[in-house]
């Protein structure tokens, strides 16, 4: 083989590897897309990959499975994706905010969330509603502290860490309110069980709590956001009862295997936010009190690592720790 020969066949190997992305890109999806929700079925991000996963299929040509893998607080099923083979047919949708509050809880974990995961985008804000079962005599977050204080109250959590959880330690200690947390393995049976009156306090995304407020089987008392959200305009914010400019809620977003090429990243970026953006996909989630909020890949990467520092100093003054 002559040294010419050598380098020719050396180019033509770098041209195809420079050209992978890009090849893939215009080859994409070749199978069928699979959903990962790390959560069970009926939750925020449950809700929003079924409302999604018609429109994305229609615009991709394939057909887009929606699989629950529930576990660890969601960890089990960001695992399986971190894993995966990075060529974007299979995705995690998941609470953003609480994926990045993981790290903090747990001291150990099958993965890095920074590291092996990338963002795509974000698909919609979801503020937490601080609810009681309606046998609860406190209609205000006022009442609920005075309550806390002479009765025995069980606050609901989705799983220890998770984004809700971190929440409602935020007001107890803002307030000096005193509850038990009593832990479930989604937010579908927290909610379940605090409609049931087995457990009195809930701090749940509004998108899955909203529904079971208007029924009157659960009463709120307050929402996690800054300023009031006009579909329950009469509710106050927790921040107008005193905890100052507390904003917190659920943050239902992509990620992928950390190496999908870029260019699948921003196929799936533009195709997602397609989809979420859709009239009817887009009404239904602000009928149900969510925001439709999307992100470039970069942004959202940057904004996983604000939420992981900010809710990590909540979770190492709180001492929440899980093996």
């Amino acid at each position: 083989m002559s040294i010419n020969r050598r380098q020719l066949l050396a180019s033509s190997a770098a041209l195809a590897v420079t050209g992978l992305p890009a090849a893939h890109a215009q080859g994409f999806p070749n199978k069928p897309l699979k959903i990962i929700v790390p959560y069970p079925p009926g939750g925020s991000s449950d809700i929003i990959a079924r409302a999604i996963s018609q429109p994305l299929s229609d615009s991709l040509g394939q057909p887009v499975i929606v699989e629950n893998r529930p576990g660890a607080n969601g960890n089990l099923g960001a695992d399986l994706v971190a894993k995966s083979t990075p060529d974007g047919h299979t995705v995690l949708l998941c609470d953003v905010g609480a994926l990045a509050i993981s790290p903090a809880v747990y001291t150990k974990l099958s993965f890095d969330p920074s590291k092996d995961l990338r963002g795509v985008t974000m698909l919609a804000y979801s503020p937490h509603m601080l609810a009681v079962h309606p046998s609860v005599k406190a209609n205000n977050l006022k009442e609920l502290v005075a309550l806390s204080k002479t009765t025995d109250l069980n606050f609901a959590v989705t799983a220890v860490g998770s984004a809700p959880h971190v929440a409602g330690v935020a007001v107890e200690r803002a307030t000096g309110a005193k509850w038990t947390y009593v832990p479930y393995k989604g937010g579908s049976q927290a909610v379940t069980d605090t409609v049931a009156g087995q457990t009195q306090v809930i701090m749940n995304g509004m998108l899955a709590t909203l529904p079971h407020v208007q029924s009157g089987r659960l009463k709120v008392l307050g929402i996690s956001k800054k300023t009031r959200m006009p579909l329950v305009g009469e509710v106050p914010t927790l921040a107008e009862q005193g905890v100052k400019d507390f904003e917190s809620g659920t943050w239902q977003g992509v990620l992928v295997a950390n190496g999908t090429p870029a260019a699948l990243i921003a196929r799936l970026n533009a195709e997602l936010i397609k989809a979420i953006r859709s009239p009817d996909v887009r009404a239904r989630l602000t009928g149900q009190g969510a925001e439709v909020v999307t992100m470039q890949s970069a942004e959202q990467d940057r904004f996983f690592d604000a939420e992981r520092k900010r809710w990590g100093a909540v979770v190492a003054e709180a001492n929440i720790k899980l093996d």
